[in-house]
């Protein structure tokens, strides 16, 4: 639909000189938008009929000059956009106009890529992708700014999204992603709190009940036992991963793969998780030493990375192809012993905190919900615990004492 753009007298508010404004007025798609022009004239000098001032009206010239070059930018603004085969809302122009440095969403997302990937959050940058690559593939390009993304935008985009077979979790990162690039840039002042979508549209909506993910204590006692005299290396090293994980706090296999012999403190593991900067401190287990034993001599305490993964991209790409390994060895391991839920390192962190719940050890030491929102409450408690205390706990993650 064609826009309409014009400079009217706008009636509606009289000033405290007994002028009235005029306003440049945008009209598209039956909505409007008014924004002042910076000057006023007298109800008997503008006429309506025409929308100008009469002959005989001071400052005449002057103000038809200022409406002829404004009415000109925003039909010049209009001309790119339709030369370009974009689509545009009043806002879209109006900021434009206002702010000529404002930043297109594609551009400011890939900037906020680039600062993640300078801090080493490679990870999170890579969320981040994944949702610009998504927002690609919807809108077929993001030369959009940020006041184009509305309720009635994202509402569409998430329509989209189920239509590709995403479930609600999945959807709900695409825009939690969104919504914190939305909310850094109102911080930095590139986009306007005015138009932000996500105070009527709650992104909580889209959070699902957390598919089941941990075992009982006998499946993590199969898994454990599990002979591997006769198996592959792989299957032995997921084995053992899944193992230590599962005895040493629920340890994911990061910060497993980080660890090494300054870590071990006498009989203590004392770590600095890589995700949340916390550390943590844990009594460590009998079998977990008696694969410190097994593992010992390199660097690391265990054989994901060697010296020779000096950048953080190499250790980046070795820590993924080793995971990789050991999570497809432990699937096969799960079908083969029958368990209830797809065998992953991460059943072992998901296991610890149930285990210790179903033996009743109390939630101010060990959270059932290890990995999501409480998972910093839980490393605090793990940390501010008696060391006895945590070690009493533990004893509850097997059958018997080992």
């Amino acid at each position: 639909m064609s826009i309409t753009i014009d400079v009217i007298c706008y009636t509606s508010k009289a000033l405290k000189n007994n002028e009235y404004p005029l306003m440049l007025r945008l009209t598209k798609n039956r909505k409007r938008r008014y924004k002042s022009i910076g000057v006023s004239t007298k109800l008997e000098n503008w006429d309506f009929k025409k929308n100008q001032p009469k002959p005989n009206t001071p400052n005449r010239d002057l103000i038809l000059e200022l409406s002829s070059n404004i009415i000109g930018e925003y039909r010049k603004l209009v001309l790119e956009f339709k030369a370009e085969g974009r689509d545009y809302t009043l806002s879209t122009l109006m900021d434009r106009i206002n702010k000529p440095n404002n930043i297109p969403v594609g551009a400011y997302i890939l900037k906020q890529i680039d600062y993640l990937k300078a801090k080493n959050r490679k990870s999170y940058a890579a969320s981040i992708l994944q949702t610009y690559n998504s927002l690609i593939k919807y809108n077929q390009h993001l030369d959009i700014y940020f006041s184009d993304i509305d309720v009635i935008w994202v509402e569409k985009y998430v329509k989209w999204l189920r239509d590709q077979g995403l479930k609600d979790n999945t959807i709900g990162i695409r825009l939690r992603n969104l919504r914190t690039a939305y909310n850094s840039a109102i911080h930095e002042g590139i986009a306007q709190s005015a138009h932000y979508p996500f105070n009527k549209f709650k992104v909580s909506q889209l959070t699902q009940e957390t598919t089941k993910r941990s075992l009982t204590k006998s499946d993590i006692e199969k898994v454990i036992y599990y002979d591997t005299s006769k198996k592959d290396y792989y299957t032995k090293l997921a084995i053992d991963i899944f193992t230590y994980s599962y005895l040493m706090g629920g340890i994911n296999f990061i910060d497993i793969a980080y660890l090494q012999w300054n870590n071990v403190d006498g009989k203590q593991l004392v770590y600095i998780r890589k995700k949340t900067k916390k550390q943590i401190k844990l009594p460590i287990h009998n079998i977990a030493q008696k694969l410190h034993e097994k593992y010992g001599g390199g660097e690391y305490i265990f054989p994901i990375l060697t010296t020779f993964h000096k950048t953080h991209q190499q250790q980046s790409n070795r820590i993924h192809k080793v995971i990789t390994k050991v999570n497809r060895s432990l699937k096969r391991i799960g079908v083969e012993l029958e368990l209830p839920l797809t065998l992953t390192t991460y059943v072992a962190r998901h296991s610890f905190a149930t285990v210790l719940k179903r033996s009743g050890v109390p939630t101010s030491i060990i959270s059932e919900s290890l990995g999501h929102s409480s998972e910093r409450v839980t490393q605090i408690y793990l940390n501010s615990f008696e060391n006895s205390q945590i070690v009493k706990a533990m004893q509850n993650l097997l059958g018997a004492a080992t």
